[in-house]
């Protein structure tokens, strides 16, 4: 049952959703203390549970179908059954990934598209990894090499402008070079000592079909606008 727990905990939001929207139900009568308790349950896990709504990929959730799903179970009511509960994983799983590779290859042909349509662009030079670059500011120091650590400032962002992480307002980033993404590990050798790049790395240079948050979905081509600081000396 482990795998099927976000959608219990899914089921649960949606009918906390469903009754909480809905001026035709009443509000629950706590007689008594298994009243409460009952009751008790449904808030702790209708709060606590609320946003795994929001992790399903695909279409936004039928939620009759669902509370529908969930009342049959509740009650046990086979007879209303219009799958088994194994027959109900296996749907569970086969459609995530179904919906799940249809996005990663959407999103992966946008990053192909954008990047044939930016490389012809002036001032983008796209390097034989797929890598593509444009100077901003173009220093005068040494470049790093693969061994070294730099101080960097960094903006991150996604295809359609989302950022999804930034130094700017902070503290310089320090890293080794070859501790990070390829396009990273890549640019920064590119980079002489004092410059400011834009990057733009192909996903198969950033963290492929595995992706790296909520943010960063598998296939994603990322944007970084990168400002070579400093190589840190040991």
């Amino acid at each position: 049952m482990k795998k099927i727990s976000v959608f219990f905990a899914a089921a649960i939001a949606a009918l906390s959703a469903s009754v909480a929207s809905c001026d035709s139900v009443k509000k629950a009568k706590l007689s008594t203390d298994v009243d409460s308790a009952s009751y008790a349950i449904g808030v702790v896990n209708g709060f606590g549970f609320k946003a795994n709504l929001e992790t399903l990929p695909g279409e936004p959730v039928n939620i009759k179908a669902l509370l529908a799903g969930m009342a049959t179970g509740l009650y046990g009511d086979s007879a209303a059954l219009q799958m088994s509960v194994d027959e109900a994983q296996n749907f569970i799983q086969a459609y995530i990934t179904n919906v799940q590779t249809k996005e990663s290859e959407a999103t992966k042909a946008e990053g192909v598209k954008f990047l044939e349509e930016n490389k012809t662009k002036s001032g983008v030079i796209t390097t034989e990894s797929g890598l593509q670059y444009q100077v901003i500011t173009e220093g005068t120091g040494e470049k790093p090499l693969a061994t070294d650590q730099v101080k960097v400032h960094y903006t991150g962002t996604l295809l359609d402008g989302t950022v999804f992480d930034t130094s700017i307002g902070g503290e310089p980033a320090v890293f080794g070079v070859s501790q990070v993404i390829p396009g990273w590990t890549e640019g920064l050798q590119i980079m002489p000592t004092g410059s400011k790049y834009i990057l733009w790395i192909p996903s198969e240079l950033a963290y492929g079909d595995r992706g790296a948050s909520r943010d960063i979905k598998p296939n994603s081509m990322l944007k970084f606008e990168v400002e070579l600081l400093e190589i840190v000396k040991p």
